[in-house]
């Protein structure tokens, strides 16, 4: 068996695979909100935009990507730009190995690195594999939005979770810093 390993995604070399992992969580369940899959154009894009500011991890295992998790701005207003919001995805052969695990507290320690303080998770109810993640990776359940989204012909629950990066303290922390860069070639 070949080692699971962890890097930051490159648009052009992860986004069809990505695209591939994501697509059945946006058409065959009601996991993602989104309505119709994007393809891998789509996703090259949104790997770009976002990789700028968070991170985004890819999995792999033997050459192939297996999974990955990201994060991205919680909200525009200025006073939340320490909190992100987080996600992850494994392809469907590949759940239950602890690949969603790794890729989650890979990120949280980046996300650490950069000083974001808050990570919030939102989670399509009824989800149990996905809320004993987040409760095992200690995350603490803050609210419930009640039908917030029509999907697959029923109104849905969004349950958010959220997760202390690094305590709370009284004064106001340092800015968030931008994400590492990937290591150098060679």
């Amino acid at each position: 068996m070949s080692p699971f390993t962890i890097r930051n995604a490159d648009p052009e070399r992860d986004a069809a695979a990505c695209a591939a992992i994501y697509a059945p969580s946006v058409e065959d369940n009601v996991t993602s909100f989104e309505e119709r899959a994007p393809d891998a154009a789509e996703l090259s894009a949104r790997i770009a935009s976002i990789s700028a500011s968070h991170p985004w991890l890819v999995g792999e295992e033997g050459g192939e990507v297996v999974g990955f998790a990201y994060a991205c701005t919680h909200r525009e207003r200025g006073a939340y730009r320490w909190a992100v919001d987080v996600s992850v995805y494994v392809a469907a052969g590949q759940r239950g190995r602890g690949h969603g695990r790794a890729l989650y507290e890979e990120l949280f320690e980046r996300l650490r690195r950069q000083r974001f303080q808050v990570a919030c998770a939102g989670i399509t109810l009824p989800n149990e594999a996905s809320v004993t993640l987040h409760k095992r990776l200690g995350f603490v359940a803050v609210g419930v939005n009640r039908r917030i989204g029509w999907k697959r012909g029923a109104w849905r629950d969004v349950g958010w979770w959220q997760l202390e990066l690094v305590p709370a303290g009284d004064d106001e922390p340092a800015e968030p810093l931008p994400p590492e860069p990937p290591p150098a070639a060679g």
